[in-house]
């Protein structure tokens, strides 16, 4: 049996969805219909965040909050925020309908955590709405985690500890420190980070860079190496003990963990 007890995977950007591109497409969709046109780079600043979350801290920025109170003349409210969120959803289900593949190498990695008796869980951003297409699609490629901990499950979202620990009670999971969470967003490393876990970050697929599986190979590999650098570089930043461009590339780093805690390691 390993060291290990559990792994905890994020969702878009780490095991499904290359490049998290689902929730940018429903973001600037939402914000489109309130009359308010947002830039990608504006939808990517605070994902990984609980929707309602991540809808709130758009509306802060001073670009959209300018941009709101000339289209709606007043300032944003909770009203705004709740309305927007429960506009999303129906959107986000759209979305990830047509971007629920799991990336390459996920499947065979939790075939491997399985059959080492691993335990398998996950926490993200969206709402179990939200996911309610996404598992059985998941399931159908190969990937079912013993553990899902939606947006609204745990009193707060990322970057608390609560979904990891979540996740820990119900997997049976423990101590944290034998325990790995695995996920693109900074938020989400520092999630595992604030529950006492090993963390490790996803520069390639996730949304750091945020390219689809075709647009990323389609790059060159100074290219790939100059963004996944700057992915990498804002995950180390937040925290993370490791950082590997996928999912594909997790076992290695999996099996130097189990070593670092046979040898006395602690994450922190």
């Amino acid at each position: 049996m390993s060291s290990i007890a559990a792994v905890v995977f994020d969702w878009a950007g780490t095991m499904i969805d290359f490049g998290c591109i689902a929730p940018v497409e429903a973001l600037l969709t939402a914000f489109t219909n309130e009359g308010v046109t947002i830039t990608e780079a504006e939808a990517r600043r605070d994902m990984g965040r609980a929707k309602r979350d991540h809808v709130r801290a758009l509306l802060a920025m001073p670009r959209i909050r300018d941009l709101w109170v000339e289209r709606h003349g007043s300032e944003t409210s909770e009203a705004d925020v709740g309305r927007i969120h429960d506009a999303l959803e129906p959107l986000m289900r759209a979305a990830t309908a047509r971007h629920a593949e799991l990336i390459a190498g996920a499947s065979d990695l939790a075939k491997m955590l399985t059959a080492r008796r691993i335990k398998i869980g996950s926490s993200t951003g969206y709402t179990r709405t939200m996911m309610a297409d996404i598992l059985p699609r998941a399931a159908a490629q190969g990937y079912a985690p013993g553990v899902v901990v939606c947006s609204g499950e745990t009193l707060e979202g990322r970057p608390s500890p609560l979904p990891m620990l979540k996740n820990m009670v119900e997997l049976g999971a423990y101590p944290a420190w034998r325990c790995v969470k695995v996920d693109d967003a900074e938020v989400g490393i520092q999630e595992g980070r604030a529950a006492g876990a090993w963390t490790v970050g996803v520069a390639a697929s996730g949304n750091g860079v945020g390219l689809s599986a075709a647009a990323w190979q389609a790059l060159s590999r100074d290219e790939q190496y100059a963004r996944a650098s700057r992915a990498a570089a804002a995950l180390k930043a937040a925290g993370a003990h490791y950082i590997v461009d996928t999912v594909a590339d997790l076992e290695p780093v999996l099996a130097e963990i189990e070593g670092r805690i046979a040898g006395g390691g602690r994450p922190d």
